[in-house]
């Protein structure tokens, strides 16, 4: 059974954490999102521009960036993270520039030796898969996609083509930490995307509370949350662990007890 299979088969939904690469204590960071009940980490990849993310994210790139993370550094982070905790899902979440500039073979084969298990490239979409996606699925890596609310059954199929790991519904047609969607549309989404696929169906962008996040744990199998934690990090730089780990505390309790709630 993979990681991915194993945090998903939970008889519960999942929290699925994004923090930036380099930005504050990642290592520290990444230990405390563990401790505070994280099933899933997403990594993300510092870039200069990155399209999707709000001011939040963006400001946490700049933050590595000006410090100097590089590629080799988010895949020493990720080699370590999955050295101290070899049974949680470890995600690479970025854009393609970094990914592929050396090419997709040597990207996949770096992801693999340093244990990650899933990527996610915001602007590579399902039509261009074959910048990436032939390479991580030979190296063992599942390529997470992408689904939105203007992913139309006659596209769907193509974006679950070749999709592994998890589906990730981007709830809202916007970039990530300004709004969330209504309930409603998040409900109705999510029904459909379990009626297209077997993969598990995490919802994100715009998540911020543990209510927020609770409401959506009652349909889907897992909640994205990370502009909430970039806030702590930026508020308390590298001594932020210990509000990360709190922080996490509070979401996993709501996401975990979410369906035994609404039953």
């Amino acid at each position: 059974m993979t990681r991915f299979a194993a945090a998903f088969a939970k008889p519960r939904p999942a929290l699925v954490a994004f923090i930036t690469g380099g930005d504050g204590d990642t290592a520290a960071n990444l230990d405390a999102l563990v401790a505070g009940g994280a099933d899933v980490i997403e990594l993300g990849m510092p870039f200069t521009d990155p399209m999707a993310d709000g001011p939040a994210i963006q400001a946490a790139n700049l933050r590595s960036l000006a410090k100097g993370t590089t590629t080799a550094d988010i895949f020493a982070i990720a080699s370590a993270f999955r050295g101290r905790h070899p049974e949680t899902p470890l995600v690479l979440m970025g854009y393609a520039n970094p990914m592929t500039i050396r090419g997709g073979d040597w990207f996949a084969a770096e992801c693999a030796k340093a244990g990650v298990d899933g990527v996610i490239c915001v602007d590579i979409p399902a039509e261009e898969d074959p910048e990436l996606g032939p390479a991580l699925r030979a190296a063992g890596v599942d390529l997470i996609r992408l689904a939105t609310p203007t992913t139309d059954a006659a596209r769907l199929p193509d974006v679950l083509n070749g999709a592994g790991g998890f589906l990730y519904y981007v709830s809202v047609a916007g970039i990530t930490g300004q709004q969330q969607a209504a309930q409603a549309s998040i409900d109705e989404a999510v029904a459909r995307l379990k009626a297209a696929t077997d993969l598990p169906v995490a919802v994100g962008f715009g998540v911020r509370t543990p209510q927020q996040a609770a409401e959506i744990a009652k349909v889907a199998d897992g909640v994205v949350v990370g502009s909430a934690f970039i806030d702590i990090i930026a508020e308390h730089g590298d001594a932020a662990a210990p509000l990360v780990e709190a922080f996490t505390h509070t979401l996993a309790d709501a996401i975990h007890g979410a369906k035994e709630i609404a039953a």
